[in-house]
């Protein structure tokens, strides 16, 4: 018997300064069986770094069709696709020739820092794509955060962002910082 998603609830409150965009969602959250929270909680910062009204997550692990995240225009084209960790090649290929921008976020571990050094010559020539990276000892705390409901306060400035997680407990504040490798 296959095991089936578990699903988070989130929400979320974005004051984002650097867009000018300020807006709640309520986030549901399916978190496949081999997702780990560290991952699932890129997912909401790569949803708080873009959020739009039209940026949504996707069946990502679920489905090889797919990102992890996108938005797409009315016309059912895809404006933004967003993927996690370090994918092949031919994926990243993907997703830049079928958006108009495409962008990669991963926790900056060793594993990243080698793929990193291997692919950076042949991304950077990939004029729609960006990829980023958030410190890689923020995973353990953000999973740490992690509660099948959860409020959560974002605000972005000058490209820092500071959330505040309220589940279970006492809130938690933790501050982020993204790095631009592109």
């Amino acid at each position: 018997m296959a095991l089936k998603a578990t699903i988070f609830k989130a929400d979320l409150s974005i004051t984002d300064m650097d867009r000018n965009y300020y807006n709640d969602h309520n986030l549901t959250i399916a978190r496949h069986p081999s997702e780990n929270d560290e991952r699932m909680m890129l997912r909401i910062i790569a949803f708080i770094v873009n959020a739009h009204e039209r940026l949504q997550f996707t069946r990502g692990l679920s489905n090889d069709e797919e990102p992890d995240l996108w938005q797409k225009n009315f016309s059912d084209e895809i404006e933004l696709w967003i993927e996690l960790g370090q994918p092949s090649e031919q994926r990243i290929k993907k997703g830049c020739n079928q958006s108009q921008q495409m962008q990669l976020y991963s926790y900056a571990n060793n594993s990243f820092e080698v793929w990193w050094k291997k692919e950076k010559t042949k991304l950077k020539a990939r004029k729609n794509l960006s990829v980023f990276t958030v410190p890689e000892e923020l995973g353990a705390k953000l999973a740490s955060t992690v509660h099948r409901t959860m409020q959560i306060q974002a605000t972005v400035q000058d490209g820092q962002i500071w959330l505040t997680i309220e589940g279970a407990g006492t809130p938690e504040s933790v501050e982020i910082i993204i790095e631009n490798r592109t």
